[in-house]
């Protein structure tokens, strides 16, 4: 199950880099920054809990406590992978990789993270596996 709950989680990433683009090229032209910043962040949001529902079926049935933890698994693979690719291949500051959790930016990267640890646990629940 370890390797379906990682290769569910690996779908994130080209996910993120779609939204990413959409919200550079096409989000902030047409809205600008301070608009296209949360609704990118709304987006992705949508995006992941929709991943999770559709793939959830994939890790057969488990017990509430176990879609809790996937969702904190996800939560700190998500978060460790940031840091790690912010710093080690896009050579940003510490600084500029902690913009995204200043909410007064407009940006939702908190949000998208709530929305990461809990989803396989709402998705069971929406799905009456819980």
């Amino acid at each position: 199950m370890v390797n379906k709950v990682a290769t569910i989680w690996a779908s994130f990433i080209p996910i993120a880099i779609a939204n990413g683009l959409l919200r550079e090229k096409c989000l902030v032209p047409l809205l600008g920054q301070r608009l296209a910043l949360p609704l990118s962040g709304i987006f992705g949001s949508i995006l992941f809990f929709l991943l999770t529902y559709l793939t959830l079926p994939w890790l057969g049935p488990l017990k509430p406590r176990h879609y809790q933890l996937i969702g904190l698994a996800w939560l700190a693979m998500t978060v460790l992978f940031e840091f790690l690719f912010g710093r080690l291949v896009a050579h940003k500051s510490w600084g500029e990789l902690l913009q995204a959790y200043d909410l007064t930016t407009g940006n939702l990267w908190l949000l998208v993270l709530v929305v990461i640890a809990v989803s396989p646990h709402l998705a069971a629940k929406v799905r009456g596996l819980v």
